[in-house]
């Protein structure tokens, strides 16, 4: 039997340290990917974490970030690289996000599922209690 993945290989929505400019961008992006482009989260809210964000979702919000199609041929390794960064292993309550199909709005107005790493339900519950929100939703202009 294959995996979702396997069939359905997703682009991903990034918002926080694997954006261009960012500590992680060159580190696993560069040079497995075919494409880039801005995207919007809506329906989410970016809050602060040590040195790394989390969207959480949530009415109202939005968060923005880039739209990045691996290549085919880097696309297994990287995900299974993004899932190790984030900390996350499908089933295990533990994770720090989770990896989740969501739609994310293109430049143009359409819209595209991608995966999100979304914070961990336990994390989400902490930090809608009384984490600090990133005002507009956008890591790069946290200030």
């Amino acid at each position: 039997m294959t995996t979702p993945d396997a069939l359905d290989p997703l682009p991903f929505f990034v918002y926080g340290t694997l954006r261009p400019g960012e500590r992680n961008h060159d580190l696993f992006l560069r040079g497995r990917t075919d494409r880039a482009e801005p995207g919007r989260f809506s329906g989410a809210a970016l809050y602060d974490g040590p040195g790394y964000p989390y969207a959480v979702e949530e009415p109202g919000g939005t968060v923005s970030g880039e739209l990045v199609t691996a290549s085919p041929r880097s696309y297994a390794g990287l995900l299974t690289e993004l899932d190790r960064l984030e900390e996350y292993t499908p089933g295990n309550p533990h994770n720090l996000y989770e990896r989740v199909p969501r739609p994310i709005e293109r430049p143009n107005g359409t819209t595209i599922r991608a995966w999100v790493y979304l914070a961990a339900p336990a994390i989400a519950v902490r930090l809608r209690a009384g984490g600090r929100r990133i005002a507009g939703g956008d890591w790069l202009e946290r200030g």
